[in-house]
């Protein structure tokens, strides 16, 4: 991800109406703001303040959600600062309990039909395009958009491929697309803006689980290739989780 040196106006806490307040590392997307974010937030969910009754972090930011009546916006304000001073949170390493997915991938075909167009706007050919985006092993930065949905990255530089100017009217559940150096696996079938270049059988979203999403924030993803053949046996056999393997972080 990018680097870039921590301004003296970082982080910042930003009181959000009545009952939030929003502690931002970073104006934009960075590899130590959004690893402060994620350390930052199961800091938080570790000290269970009362009155606190909700937390969830975005790409560079924390989100609180506390009840006004039992604590004051001054009062949690003057908490979050002095766990802000606590320590180097953009230096600090990830939280623990973190996991590693490998997520089998068509890429291509008539499943992911955007590849070659994306590939072109990246500077590369079809295969180099399917060898460096198997071979990226990419952060959750987020959940967000649809339940249990993650946005990934960073991708190398020559991801940094814009948006599509036209919407896709339908990618299916399990869609890998790709803009902006970030993956997005979705977790429903949606439109999008952004170019669809792989097709999973993973499930993000499974309501009817005890833990309905699969993914966390600080997990890790490398989203593999197979063949035609192989995807369409890990549909046939339905196998746990599209064939994906987790494995604990240490």
């Amino acid at each position: 991800m990018t680097t870039a040196p921590q301004s003296l106006e970082w982080p910042r806490i930003v009181p959000v109406g009545l009952d939030g307040l929003l502690v931002r590392f970073a104006d934009r997307l960075t590899e130590p703001a959004n690893r402060a974010a994620l350390t930052f937030r199961a800091a938080v969910e570790d000290e269970d303040w009362s009155g606190v009754e909700e937390t969830s972090s975005a790409l560079t930011s924390v989100y609180l959600r506390f009840d006004p009546l039992h604590l004051r916006h001054a009062d949690l304000t003057a908490q979050l600062q002095s766990l802000l001073d606590s320590r180097d949170w953009y230096n600090a390493p990830p939280p623990q309990g973190r996991r590693f997915w490998r997520i089998p991938t068509l890429y291509g075909t008539d499943a992911a039909p955007q590849l070659a167009e994306a590939a072109g706007l990246a500077g590369l050919d079809v295969q180099q395009a399917i060898a460096d985006l198997s071979a990226a092993r990419t952060r959750v930065l987020t959940l967000g958009f649809a339940p249990g949905q993650p946005y990934l990255g960073e991708l190398p530089p020559a991801w940094d491929i814009p948006r599509q100017e036209v919407i896709n009217p339908q990618v299916s559940a399990g869609a890998l697309v790709v803009a902006l150096r970030q993956f997005v696996l979705f977790a429903n079938a949606s439109p999008t803006g952004w170019r669809h270049v792989g097709q999973t059988a993973f499930r993000c979203f499974m309501p009817e689980a005890p833990d309905p999403f699969a993914l966390r924030a600080g997990d890790e993803v490398q989203f593999y290739a197979v063949s035609a053949e192989e995807y369409a046996n890990i549909q046939r056999d339905g196998a746990s989780n599209g064939g994906a393997k987790p494995e604990a972080i240490r």
